[in-house]
């Protein structure tokens, strides 16, 4: 990849961040692999630093990993590892969505009903990258009203591991189709205060995320088979 023809004076780290993130969703930075600074500075035509600010970001988003001693790493980790974290996320999710039928308001419904039609925009357009960040604002909205800050954190986390392996299967038209089509079965669950079923909904929501990424699975996967 050459270097970027224009980068932005301002928040040059951020812009370095999302560039690492297409070279590694992509696979032309590979699980396992360790990032070098110095290497990627000259890919990039800058200096160490914005790449180590860069480099600082994604770790904090779980996409790369810190090892002491041996330096930072593009995150890998096994099926069975990514099955538990679905597992959990999953029951997260289903109390997030349980509780957030109890303090939706106009104002997050106005919410919703936007991040819906944006993420149906996204389908036509085959634009997986939109989507996957809509797709994130989607859940993080139904994290915030749960109105329980450890349960927020801790789907966090969990997400985080997994924003990798995740977002390979958003490159398929007809899995966003399928994905966005269960948000809208959550949220109008959610809007008619009908918590057994917001809850239900939410969890097959992201069991069936679990096996759209398990049918993606080839020799190219970044997950491990350790």
């Amino acid at each position: 990849m050459p270097p970027p023809k224009e980068k932005p004076e301002q928040g040059l780290p951020l812009f370095i961040a999302d560039q690492l993130k297409h070279l590694i969703y992509t696979g032309a930075l590979k699980p396992g692999e360790r990032l070098n600074e110095a290497a990627l500075a000259l890919r990039m035509g800058t200096s160490r630093g914005p790449i180590r600010e860069a480099i600082r970001m994604l770790t904090g988003l779980g996409i790369v990993k810190a090892v002491v001693n041996r330096g930072v790493f593009v995150r890998q980790i096994s099926v069975r590892e990514m099955l538990e974290i679905y597992e959990l996320r999953a029951l997260v999710f289903g109390f997030a969505a349980e509780r957030a039928t109890e303090h939706i308001n106009e104002e997050h419904k106005q919410q919703f009903e936007l991040l819906l039609a944006q993420m149906d925009a996204a389908c036509d357009a085959e634009d997986a990258d939109r989507y996957y960040d809509l797709n994130l604002q989607f859940h993080a909205l139904i994290l915030r009203l749960s109105n329980n800050q450890r349960a927020h954190e801790t789907y966090d986390d969990y997400v985080k591991e997994l924003h990798l392996f995740r977002r390979r299967y958003f490159n398929s038209p007809g899995n966003m189709r399928r994905s966005n089509i269960e948000h809208r079965a959550i949220y109008e669950a959610i809007i008619k205060g009908a918590k057994a079923r917001a809850k239900s909904a939410a969890e097959r929501h992201v069991l069936s995320g679990r096996q759209r990424l398990l049918a993606s699975i080839d020799d190219s996967s970044p997950l491990s088979t350790q």
